[in-house]
């Protein structure tokens, strides 16, 4: 926040209002720990607003107006939505161990795992192996197993989906399932999410915003496009789906957040 102040000319006594948008924050403890710590930053006339990382995303696509669907597919998967009277619900994003499998997490697991059962004998032969041991400069599925082993961020298996994507392209069945299979992951995120909520209105045809971000959803758009695929397995359940693609990042998001914030409140003043 100082860099961004520093790089326009700013202070923080001209700050009207900051919105800060974190990982997960979900329950209002975590909220108010970290107003307590943007309190003694900022001057006391500075609205404070915190919310979860999945609202900013959100935002970016709605120009600041907290309503629809998100869908992030990075690393990590979620599903958040929010209906314009404040109710809101979210599916997935608990996590690899828990099951994030539309992932980028997930669908490398999957590549890694889809290697050791051919190796077994226990899964069909596939390209994922000499793609993927390519990839990693590695010689053998023993090696492979080393590598998985010797350093556990989950970027680093997520950095394996592009070679999935691309043996699926090249016509290889196992690659070619394991993103069917995070395509149904992430549009049945969505799903729940809108019909907890009844974004799609009781007819199933109202229109709402669906905001897609993440490097999963943007991953080798030739061939097999995952995001457009879960546009459509999304738009059988709910014709009113209006996907948005945002132009800006997050974090113009929860600006837009913290200016909508206060002029609502400004209004009620």
């Amino acid at each position: 926040m100082a860099d961004a102040l520093s790089k326009c000319g700013s202070k923080r006594s001209f700050v009207q209002a900051v919105c800060l948008a974190v990982s997960g924050v979900n329950h209002p403890t975590d909220q108010q720990r970290i107003l307590g710590w943007l309190r003694d930053i900022f001057p006391s006339h500075v609205r404070l607003y915190v919310r979860n990382d999945a609202v900013a995303a959100l935002a970016s696509g709605t120009m600041g107006k907290v309503h629809g669907c998100v869908l992030i597919a990075g690393t990590g998967s979620i599903a958040y939505g929010f209906t314009e009277d404040g109710k809101e619900a979210r599916a997935a994003g608990a996590g690899p161990v828990l099951g994030d499998w539309g992932s980028g997490y997930g669908i490398a697991a999957h590549g890694l795992t889809a290697v050791v059962r051919a190796h077994d004998g226990r899964g069909p032969s596939t390209m994922l192996t000499s793609s993927i041991l390519q990839t990693l400069g590695l010689s053998s599925t023993e090696a492979l197993i080393g590598w998985t082993y010797a350093d556990f961020p989950w970027a680093r298996i997520a950095a394996l989906v592009p070679v999935v994507v691309t043996c699926a392209e090249a016509g290889d069945e196992v690659a070619n399932k394991i993103l069917l299979d995070s395509v149904q992951e992430l549009a049945s995120s969505v799903k729940a999410v809108v019909e907890r909520l009844g974004l799609c209105g009781e007819d199933g045809k109202s229109a709402f915003p669906l905001v897609m971000v993440g490097g999963v959803l943007e991953a080798n758009r030739r061939r097999w496009d995952i995001g457009k695929e879960v546009m459509n397995c999304i738009s059988i359940c709910f014709s009113g789906v209006i996907p948005i693609r945002p132009k800006v990042e997050p974090a113009v998001g929860a600006g837009w957040l913290a200016w909508n914030f206060l002029m609502k409140e400004c209004d009620k003043g």
